[in-house]
């Protein structure tokens, strides 16, 4: 699969919804039985996305189980052990390394952490490196705004670079933002992913089928963006090693790599 850049949260209560957001053009779909469930149809959506996901999907769907300090996980990560439709299982308010130490002896399929308080932000990197299972993490802001007391959205941007660079650090793929909570804000949804792509996220959890082509077009490189970096590379082909540019920009194994990387994501143009 070409790398995620729309993770599209559905609720689990409403498969109904779940089968619109399979169909929405995101390139992971999560399935959440957190936050967006009321308490009394917990039970209902563990069974009902259970029943949803086993059967294979069309795409990757991921579930975010309940809060592993709570008394709902438990009965969350056995229902959804073993089931073909699942591709990973995102764990919320993850504070500590043997949180997934512990799940992932308990379960076979990949983890992605999501860090929404102080205490977990401070164990980024540690939680990073925890098991093998964990194949990335992101942050749930609007807790970890709570939790910090934050008064403007620049608060968090100390805890989104921490985040970026510990994943980054322990080899994980750099991390999605967060979600946009305004669906109808998409003006505001495209100025905070160019925030967010400038310190290093890649890609955005969304909350709706609209914001998914706005996330895409501000992850995607623009035309300067992809000009550049070919001509990055055809220059480290023809003459490989450091050199200037004929614009007298200069070069390095660092800055084709990341040609390399704006090339692959331009491949999702079609």
């Amino acid at each position: 699969m070409t790398t995620p850049l729309t993770w599209l949260y559905a609720p689990g209560d409403r498969p109904h919804i779940v089968a619109k957001a399979l169909r929405a053009g995101a390139d992971v779909v999560v399935v959440d039985l957190e936050d967006a469930v009321a308490p009394e149809r917990k039970e209902y959506a563990r069974a009902a996305t259970a029943e949803f996901l086993a059967d294979p999907q069309p795409l990757p769907v991921h579930v975010r189980v309940n809060a592993l300090d709570g008394p709902l996980a438990a009965a969350d990560l056995a229902a959804l052990a073993h089931l073909p439709g699942v591709a990973a299982l995102r764990l919320p308010k993850i504070t500590s390394p043997e949180q997934i130490r512990r799940v992932a002896r308990s379960t076979p399929h990949p983890l992605y952490a999501l860090l929404e308080s102080a205490l977990g932000v401070e164990h980024a990197y540690a939680i990073a490196c925890s098991h093998p299972a964990l194949h990335g993490m992101a942050l749930g802001e609007t807790d970890l705004g709570a939790d910090l007391g934050v008064r403007t959205d620049a608060g968090l941007d100390w805890s989104r670079s921490r985040v970026v660079v510990a994943a980054r650090a322990a080899a994980l793929p750099p991390p999605p933002q967060s979600v946009h909570p305004d669906t109808r804000d998409l003006a505001g949804l495209a100025a905070t992913c160019a925030h967010g792509r400038a310190l290093g996220f890649l890609g955005r959890a969304a909350i709706h089928p609209r914001q998914l082509p706005v996330i895409e077009r501000a992850y995607l490189p623009t035309e300067e963006e992809l000009a550049r970096a070919e001509a990055v590379v055809k220059a480290a082909s023809a003459h490989p090693g450091a050199q200037a540019l004929p614009d007298g920009s200069f070069i390095d194994a660092a800055v084709v790599t990341a040609a390399h990387r704006t090339l692959s994501l331009a491949a999702r143009r079609g």
